[in-house]
């Protein structure tokens, strides 16, 4: 584990570095899990959550069945925005996105939809671009912490990546935040955090990296991509070995401990300030 730290402090360090933020890092600060979200898709469908029983429904298929229902998933978004609010106040207290303003990476994708990543930069005072649209790549400012909502945003409802058919769209890898992430990503080191790695999208890029280096007759000089996960299984360990990426295994009683500890000793390594 030191020594995988000391190579992501050192990439920090020379700004080539590059932090994905999943779903764990909001359920720190009590966001509803997607155990929450589709048992509310279920009930606004009159729908018993057996249909998911022994049967190929995922969370993105039952919303898939929510737009043809509604018509579209503005109101989904609405429920989803007033849910996922989380104070300022909280997350001004959490250790976790105060740790991860101070580590200073240079860009940030995360896909989730809630704010709290900008939310921690304003409380904390640092200066941050949110990049959700080809437009805010054009008009971001430089020298600053670009965070960048793969999945979308929820003062948009257009970027949101939620229904099974935004999924399929987003597997062609042809977008412009594909693009600009296959750019930021082919020569930085990338450290994934808040992820179960069940997230087919996400396996995809990790696959899409590997390839692409794959491809350049150039993998040996690739940068090294990193997932810290919680008491991760030898499969996972095996194929994303397989894949150029090393899996970096958190301790302690929960995820959010693990998680909390493992960035800790990223930034005493990293020598980063506290504010």
């Amino acid at each position: 584990m030191k020594q995988h730290l000391k190579a992501i402090a050192s990439a920090l360090k020379r700004r080539h570095a590059v932090l994905f933020v999943g779903a764990g890092v909001s359920m720190s600060v009590g966001l509803p899990s997607w155990k929450t979200l589709i048992d509310h898709m279920l009930k606004d469908l009159d729908l018993d959550r057996s249909v998911m029983k022994g049967q190929d429904v995922t969370y993105q298929t039952i919303a898939e069945c929510y737009r043809l229902d509604h018509g579209n998933i503005d109101a989904l978004c609405e429920w989803m925005r007033k849910s996922w609010c989380v104070s300022p106040e909280r997350i001004r207290k959490s250790a976790l996105h105060r740790l991860i303003v101070s580590l200073d990476f240079p860009i940030i994708y995360t896909t989730n939809y809630d704010s709290n990543l900008e939310v921690a930069y304003d409380v904390h005072g640092k200066p941050h671009a949110k990049v959700s649209h080809a437009r805010d790549m054009a008009t971001a400012p430089a020298g600053v912490t670009q965070i960048i909502k793969y999945h979308g945003d929820f003062d948009d409802v257009e970027t949101l990546v939620l229904t099974e058919t935004d999924y399929f769209n987003r597997l062609s890898f042809d977008s412009p935040l594909d693009v600009r992430f296959r750019s930021d990503v082919l020569g930085a080191t990338v450290l994934f955090i808040g992820y179960s790695m069940s997230d087919l999208n996400i396996r995809l890029l990790l696959h899409r990296i590997w390839s692409t280096w794959r491809r350049s007759g150039y993998d040996s000089d690739r940068p090294q991509s990193y997932v810290f996960m919680y008491r991760p299984n030898p499969v996972q360990k095996a194929v994303l070995s397989n894949w150029g990426v090393t899996v970096l295994d958190g301790e302690g009683p929960n995820p959010q401990e693990a998680l909390l500890a493992f960035i800790r000793k990223l930034c005493s390594e990293a020598s980063c300030r506290e504010d």
